[in-house]
């Protein structure tokens, strides 16, 4: 519980910070689309530092690995999904927008564990 509401406020602080920076750092450095792809890794990075929030705090309610893998799933698909955009939004170098994919899937993997939990133990 205590490191999925570590990661959690991390992630807040980190998030907030990237979209500073995009909104003041990259405005008229890069263009109006990296500048969207750069806003669409802040706003999911935050969406999921929520569910990490909520993970963390139903894993004191719900003490199953599905929560466990739930947190590690929203973990890796803010580093690879958000990461690869804050990547490729200012290089445009497309490899990075090809691992955004694999991050997606891991926050739908960590829904449907988070989920699932919930279902089968609340």
């Amino acid at each position: 519980m205590k490191i999925f509401l570590i990661l959690a406020v991390l992630n807040g602080f980190l998030s907030v910070a990237l979209g500073a920076f995009g909104a003041h750092g990259l405005e008229g450095k890069v263009s109006q689309k990296g500048l969207e792809q750069w806003g669409k890794a802040v706003d999911y990075q935050m969406f999921h530092t929520a569910a990490l929030f909520v993970t963390a705090l139903l894993m004191d309610k719900v003490q199953t690995g599905l929560m466990t893998g739930a947190g590690w799933f929203f973990l890796a698909g803010i580093l690879l999904f958000s990461g690869s955009l804050y990547i490729y939004a200012p290089t445009g170098i497309k490899t990075f927008a090809m691992i955004t994919p694999i991050g997606g899937l891991s926050f739908l993997i960590g829904w449907v564990l988070l989920g699932y939990a919930v279902i089968k133990h609340i």
